[in-house]
């Protein structure tokens, strides 16, 4: 068996489907030339072992030193219907967070992450949406219940003026588990033309399809693709008081391992 094919047997990719799949990361001989931009900390990125398998990326953000770190990959060419799959594990005593994992769409695509918090995308330069866990003003408990955190040309605003990311959650949540390995998928589906709202985004937790929403119009323009994977820890002091929390944890660290971005299903790694 060649490397190739056995690494997709690893990752739960069948062969026949290989051509489907445009990126992969299993950490085991980390090259950080297959990432584009590894943020303003990279410091706080280590590759340890202790992954599902063997080595695994590790990220700890530090309050009053840094805010984490990401991992940003620019997929080219762009695609219109993105899935990507991580394994992520939340240390025992995880704190709140502020932002997570993210798919992003640019036009034109960049090697670095670009902004625009509280600004409505131009439908035909910048969509995003976030996997993250959310608190909900601390309802829930840290680290908070799996959502999903949309930037979009038709958003709603907030009361503020300001648009920031809309919420989309499903009922009954779905608990972010600390402490062990989990499976996270993400499917974002663009409009299949400008003047069309038939655009999805999904999520599985373990292979168990959690929340998928519909009659979304993600973009005005068909240029405008899916074109960078955005893995962050991200934390602020904010995370805590957004979730009534008197005193942030002075860090947070997350495990991250086998990840893969295809353009159909992929579902969870074989055992």
């Amino acid at each position: 068996m060649s490397r190739s094919i056995a690494l997709l047997a690893a990752l739960a990719i069948p062969v026949k489907e290989q051509d489907d799949v445009v990126f992969r990361e299993s950490f085991e001989a980390f090259d950080p030339r297959n990432w584009d931009d590894l943020g303003q900390a990279p410091e706080a990125i280590e590759w340890v072992d202790g992954g599902r398998s063997g080595r695994c990326a590790r990220i700890t953000a530090t309050l009053g030193k840094n805010t984490g770190a990401h991992l940003y990959k620019m997929l080219d060419p762009g695609l219109d219907t993105c899935h990507l799959r991580f394994y992520v594990k939340f240390e025992k005593e995880c704190g709140y967070i502020h932002h997570f994992v993210q798919l992003v769409g640019y036009h034109p695509a960049t090697r670095w992450p670009q902004g625009g918090a509280g600004v409505l995308p131009d439908g035909a330069r910048r969509f995003s949406t976030g996997i993250e866990p959310w608190g909900d003003r601390g309802r829930h408990p840290p680290p908070g219940a799996w959502n999903f955190y949309s930037y979009w040309c038709e958003m709603k605003q907030s009361p503020d003026g300001r648009y920031w990311g809309n919420s989309f959650a499903p009922d009954p949540p779905v608990m972010v588990e600390r402490d062990r390995w989990t499976c996270v998928e993400v499917e974002l589906k663009c409009n299949s033309a400008p003047d069309r709202a038939d655009g999805e985004q999904a999520f599985w937790i373990d292979g168990r399809e959690a929340g998928r929403w519909k009659g979304i119009r993600w973009r005005t323009d068909p240029a405008l693709k899916v074109n960078g994977i955005w893995i962050m820890l991200y934390v602020t002091e904010n995370a805590g008081r957004q979730n009534r929390v008197e005193k942030q944890p002075a860090t947070v660290r997350v495990w991250f391992d086998d990840i893969v971005v295809s353009r159909r299903y992929i579902g969870p790694a074989k055992e």
